[in-house]
């Protein structure tokens, strides 16, 4: 069986084990991870493989739009959101012919970073097909929306509704975002998750968001006016955003809210004390910087003991879909966020997040989630490890 061995093992659940050594058998299960100075340690018969750099499980990107990977380019950058969902509502229609080409080699090229788990957004069925063969695990939220309006709750279910029939489990059926989704429509969607489904919902990217909930007033209403809609009947709570959502989701599924641009610790720690399955919080930032130029404050989460996992969004908002350049981004702007923070966000979290961490997110026994090789870290030591420009990823297994 093949063995590997690094300057460092990092298993995410355990502290990193240095010259670890890891043993894996031809389909990608993990059969030991061991210490070469533990008192137990029994000297394989064949050597292991030496690589440079330490060894990591897989990626998982916990918050992906793959089926517009067809609108790279397409939206410029800085926009900011409104102006950026206009683009993507807009100019998502293409041949069917290049949709299937761009989500079939955008698969490929996450398989090839290192992705082994995705979280990701359907509006349609165009991800279906590759998902059913496809090496990555997918985990499909199947987004509805009707644009605040009540009157069109039932119509927009009726839409979505084949949409969720026909993505491949897992899945779940998920709100878009407090500022698209009516009151009407929330139990429609929450009726069809009867099982104990992860959700996910778009929250707090930008001041907007936030000035529509507080006070009914904002650039929201000439959003919505262009897409012939009104807020005419819409009262403002008077509360950020978050809190309308938590009103009308189930506290009783694993929740994902993604973006969080500008969730405050008051609302972290809110929506951990309403949530009974676990709240975890998806990170976009070289989406968040394509959109509105501003980043999530980390400190926040890591304050609260916030569970943060890490997203690539889709290629309107970003320049790929690579969790290691998420990673090399929160270390350029908010480099305090300890290295062992950011891998465990970019894997076990995010595996818990879509209730994979049975099989991955973690270099653990029994497990498959895959070997990545990381190189060109800065530092010599765990303790000062951080990615830096020329930190490159390899998949091994």
């Amino acid at each position: 069986m093949p063995h590997f061995t690094a300057d460092y093992v990092y298993p995410i659940a355990s502290p990193p084990i240095r010259n670890g050594i890891v043993e894996v058998d031809e389909g990608g299960t993990i059969l030991s991870v061991t210490d070469p100075i533990g008192p137990e340690f029994t000297a394989p018969a064949v050597p292991p493989q030496r690589v440079d750099g330490i060894l990591i499980p897989g990626f998982i990107n916990a918050h992906c739009h793959l089926e517009l990977s067809h609108l790279r380019g397409k939206s410029a950058t800085g926009k900011t959101l409104l102006p950026f969902l206009v683009d993507v509502i807009t100019l998502r229609e293409s041949t069917q012919q290049a949709i299937d080409q761009a989500i079939a080699e955008q698969d490929r090229q996450m398989w090839e970073r290192g992705i082994q788990a995705v979280g990701d957004i359907c509006n349609k069925l165009d991800t279906a097909e590759v998902k059913r063969v496809s090496p990555i695990t997918y985990y499909s939220f199947v987004e509805m929306f009707d644009f605040l309006q009540p009157d069109r709750a039932e119509a927009s279910y009726a839409m979505y509704r084949p949409v969720y029939d026909g993505q491949p489990a897992p899945k779940s059926a998920v709100p878009h975002a407090p500022y698209t989704v009516s009151d009407a429509l929330y139990p429609l969607i929450n009726q069809l998750n009867t099982n104990s489904e992860t959700v996910s919902i778009h929250n707090q990217e930008t001041v907007a968001e936030d000035r529509l909930f507080q006070t009914g007033e904002g650039p929201f209403r000439d959003f919505f006016t262009g897409f012939g809609a009104t807020l005419d009947h819409f009262d403002a709570p008077g509360t950020p955003s978050i809190y309308h959502a938590l009103q009308r989701m189930d506290p009783a599924k694993r929740t994902l809210f993604v973006h969080n641009t500008l969730t405050t610790e008051e609302a972290i720690l809110a929506a951990q004390a309403w949530g009974e399955n676990g709240v975890y919080w998806a990170t976009c930032p070289n989406a968040n910087l394509y959109i509105e130029n501003r980043l999530p404050r980390y400190d926040r989460f890591l304050n609260t003991g916030a569970k943060v996992c890490v997203g690539t969004d889709s290629l309107t908002s970003n320049w790929q879909l690579d969790i290691l350049e998420e990673l090399r981004t929160i270390t350029r702007y908010q480099s305090y966020v300890p290295f062992a923070a950011l891998l465990r966000w970019a894997t076990l979290n995010g595996a818990e997040a879509l209730q994979l961490d049975d099989r991955m997110g973690s270099l653990e026994v029994g497990k498959r989630p895959g070997l990545l090789q990381l190189t060109g870290l800065q530092g010599q030591r765990p303790e000062h490890f951080t990615i830096g420009a020329r930190t490159q990823v390899r998949r091994l297994v």
